[in-house]
């Protein structure tokens, strides 16, 4: 039965998260954590792991079948910058976790800032149509702003969440489906560094094989259903599905804090 519940919740997390380009984890992190059924480190290395197997189908499906939207002149900046941003990320989790013996307090740290993230990715995204845009092309500030997004996404163990959407969309004016393909790419980029980081330096953390490949499962399925359903809607729906569910990450991370500090 608890297999069956870590399956679920990664296929219902990467269907979403394929759809609106958010990876799955900013949902499969906090939902775990509600649950309080793993360590958070565990519960960190192991919805990487399921974002990193469900974009990595995403974007190689793009791409072998000629369909990728993505723009491999600022794409591939941002992805070397995320890439460098999720060794960088890695690194602060593994410092925040030796600050403090209690497990419950760094996942508070995470909570809170996953919380301010999608409250700030909220805000942007109601009153977006009121923002003037840029167009940045240079390679290097692209590499800048992909740095920003790896280190986020590693230390939160989100995979890369709602704030690469709000990032794309605001420096680079990419329409929504167009930003949630990027976004894809770049958490493709960002996870499989911050998981060979872990392989090389032996920093794995304890869990049962089998929750791993549940978990890899349900984010592989998902991106397929994902990738299929995205082809189906409009921008304008998937922006109301991004909302709604930023609604409900804010929900769960408020609840995560209040029984973490409790």
């Amino acid at each position: 039965m608890l297999f069956l519940i870590f399956f679920v919740i990664c296929f219902l997390a990467s269907v979403t998260g394929a759809v609106c380009g958010i990876g799955g984890g900013v949902i499969i992190k906090p939902v775990l954590d509600a649950f309080h059924i793993m360590d958070v480190s565990s519960i960190s290395f192991l919805s990487g792991c399921t974002v990193l197997s469900m974009t990595a189908y995403s974007v190689l499906r793009s791409r072998i079948g000629g369909e990728s939207g993505v723009d491999r002149k600022t794409g591939f900046p941002l992805a070397v910058g995320a890439a460098l941003g999720g060794l960088a990320g890695k690194w602060m989790f593994s410092f925040v976790s030796s600050l403090s013996p209690d497990r419950n307090r760094v996942g508070a740290v995470q909570a809170a800032c996953l919380l301010a993230v999608t409250l700030g990715t909220l805000l942007y995204t109601v009153s977006k149509e009121k923002i003037a845009t840029k167009n940045i092309k240079n390679p290097a500030a692209c590499s800048v702003i992909g740095l920003f997004l790896g280190i986020l996404s590693s230390f939160l163990g989100i995979g890369g969440g709602p704030i690469n959407l709000v990032v794309l969309f605001y420096f680079f004016s990419m329409s929504t489906k167009a930003a949630a393909e990027t976004s894809l790419y770049i958490i493709l980029f960002s996870q499989a560094a911050s998981l060979l980081s872990s392989l090389a330096s032996a920093n794995i953390p304890a869990f049962q094989t089998a929750v791993l490949l549940c978990m890899v499962a349900g984010g592989i399925t998902g991106g397929i259903a994902g990738r299929t359903l995205n082809k189906k809607i409009t921008d304008r729906t998937v922006d109301r599905l991004f909302i709604g569910l930023m609604v409900v990450i804010i929900l769960i991370n408020n609840y995560n804090i209040i029984i973490y500090l409790g």
